[in-house]
């Protein structure tokens, strides 16, 4: 469908990427934008008989426009903050207290969920939140641990059985707390350690996106 318009777009010289319908047309000046989508806009209405989405379509400065989920600081890539979002509330509905299910089954599918969300979003060379989101991300995981086990004889001899001292896992056990607010306490983090999470199956996001990016480091 949208074939005629390509053509017209190389034949004018225009550095442009299209996927199925969504496209994004790179020139040099606010005008030469202006110029450019006015007569996409003619290609595509009068002659392809289209419409298009004006709520969608605008000429704006690179760092200021949304394309298949990411954005642009300059020559650096990165997710838009949309997608960001949208990867967050997903996370918080898979480690949700909630959701009924059992713990692996439950890690199986947060590992799906986030190998494919950074097999397409891994190429953003925004480092700066991926440790903070692999420390939230491992905080979520705790509290799901500490919900499941319920009981204060239960959080005190699991939490024993994985290397907490008795007196710190009888003081968290005890505490009425909330589940994320304890999820944070040294009790939990001694017991519930980053390597133990690794092996019951969280993937470490800042481990896939190093993978991404320095593939030879990461082996």
């Amino acid at each position: 469908m949208l074939d005629d318009l390509d053509k017209e777009l190389e034949m004018r010289g225009h550095r442009f990427v299209r996927y199925a319908d969504d496209f994004i047309i790179l020139v040099k000046s606010q005008s030469a934008g202006e110029r450019v989508m006015i007569r996409s806009d003619v290609i595509l209405e009068r002659k392809l008989k289209l419409t298009v989405n004006e709520k969608k379509s605008c000429v704006a400065p690179t760092d200021q426009t949304n394309f298949l989920g990411f954005t642009f600081k300059g020559t650096k890539i990165r997710w838009s903050e949309k997608a960001f979002k949208e990867f967050k509330r997903r996370v918080r509905l898979l480690t949700g207290r909630s959701w009924f299910v059992s713990m692996d089954y439950r890690m199986r599918k947060l590992a799906q969920y986030i190998r494919g969300w950074m097999n397409y979003f891994g190429i953003s060379e925004y480092y700066r939140p991926v440790p903070e989101l692999d420390h939230w991300l491992r905080r979520r995981v705790r509290m799901c641990y500490w919900k499941r086990w319920r009981r204060t004889r239960t959080k005190v001899r699991e939490l024993l059985k994985l290397g907490t001292s008795l007196k710190a896992a009888i003081s968290v056990g005890l505490s009425r707390k909330g589940y994320w607010r304890l999820s944070r306490t040294l009790a939990t983090q001694s017991g519930m350690t980053n390597q133990w999470l690794k092996e019951q199956g969280l993937v470490s996001i800042k481990a896939l996106w190093v993978n991404i990016h320095y593939p030879a480091t990461a082996r």
